[in-house]
C-alpha cells in the first residue's frame, strides 16, 4: 500500500460487493462458499471502516433481483444472512457500530425480519459507524417507495406540494437521516451502479476495483479511499 497518508477520510462510503460467485468458479467451489467468504471480508472493512474514522458504511448485500435467482442459493444466502445477524452483535458492539437494514424488508421470511429488527434495537446506541446492510434492496422500488408516501401524504392534505423538495424527499427514502455516500466503490471490474443508491449517488465519486470482492482487503479498502483524497468534489459548480 502506498506510504502516502489518509488526509482526508469519507463521510459515507457505499460499496457493491461484486464477485462472489464468479470468485468461487475460479476456485472451483460452489457459489454459497463464494458468499460465505465475501462476508468474512466484509467483517474486515467494516472493521476498517470503523478505525479510520468513516462515519457510514452502506453495503450491498441482497438486491430486489436476486431474489430471482437459483431457489438453492437463495435460501443459501438467506441462512448465511441468518448467521450473520446472530453471530455479529458482539462484534458490531466492538465496532461500536449501529445497524440500520435498507430495503423492502417486508419481503424477508419473519425470522429474517425478526433478528433484523432485533440487532437494530441490541445497536441502536452504537455510535462510532453507521452500518447500512442494503438488502432485498432496489433503488428504483426506494424511490417509488417514497414519491407514494409523498403522494398519500398530499392527498391527505399532510403536505402541500409546492412544499416538496429535495429534502423533503429524501426523508421518505430508506437512507432518510444518512449523508449522502462521498465515496462508491465496486469491487470485479464492473463498472455499472446496478440499481443501486440512485438518488444519493448525484454527486459521490466512483472508484472501480478490478478485484472480486473475495479478493478485497482492507489495503485495497484504504487504496480507495487515497484515489477518492486526490479528486477535486465540485458539485457541479465551475472548475
Amino acid at each position: 500500500m502506498t506510504s502516502t497518508p489518509l488526509l482526508k477520510v469519507p463521510q459515507h462510503v457505499a460499496i457493491i460487493m461484486d464477485g462472489n460467485g464468479r470468485w468461487a468458479r475460479q476456485q472451483s467451489l460452489s457459489r454459497l462458499e463464494g458468499h460465505k467468504r465475501g462476508s468474512d471480508v466484509a467483517r474486515d472493512i467494516v472493521t476498517t471502516a470503523a478505525r479510520i474514522g468513516v462515519s457510514y458504511l452502506t453495503l450491498y448485500a441482497f438486491s430486489s433481483e436476486n431474489w430471482r435467482r437459483d431457489p438453492h442459493e437463495v435460501s443459501g444466502l438467506m441462512a448465511l444472512l441468518k448467521h450473520y445477524l446472530e453471530d455479529e452483535v458482539e462484534e458490531l458492539h466492538k465496532n461500536d457500530a449501529r445497524l440500520k437494514v435498507i430495503g423492502e424488508r417486508d419481503l424477508l421470511p419473519n425470522t429474517i425480519l425478526d433478528l433484523v429488527e432485533q440487532v437494530e434495537e441490541l445497536t441502536k446506541s452504537n455510535k462510532t459507524i453507521t452500518l447500512q446492510m442494503a438488502i432485498s434492496y432496489g433503488s428504483r422500488a426506494e424511490i417509488i417507495h417514497a414519491a407514494r408516501a409523498i403522494a398519500e401524504k398530499v392527498r391527505d392534505r399532510r403536505l402541500d406540494p409546492d412544499a416538496i423538495t429535495e429534502q423533503i424527499f429524501e426523508q421518505h427514502l430508506y437512507t432518510a437521516g444518512a449523508p449522502d455516500p462521498d465515496l462508491l466503490i465496486r469491487t470485479s471490474g464492473e463498472q455499472r451502479i446496478s440499481n443501486y443508491l440512485l438518488w444519493q449517488l448525484a454527486y459521490t465519486e466512483l472508484v472501480f476495483v478490478d478485484k472480486f470482492w473475495p479478493e478485497f482487503t482492507p489495503e485495497d479498502f484504504m487504496n480507495a479511499l487515497l484515489t477518492y483524497q486526490n479528486r477535486e468534489r465540485r458539485f457541479g459548480t465551475a472548475a
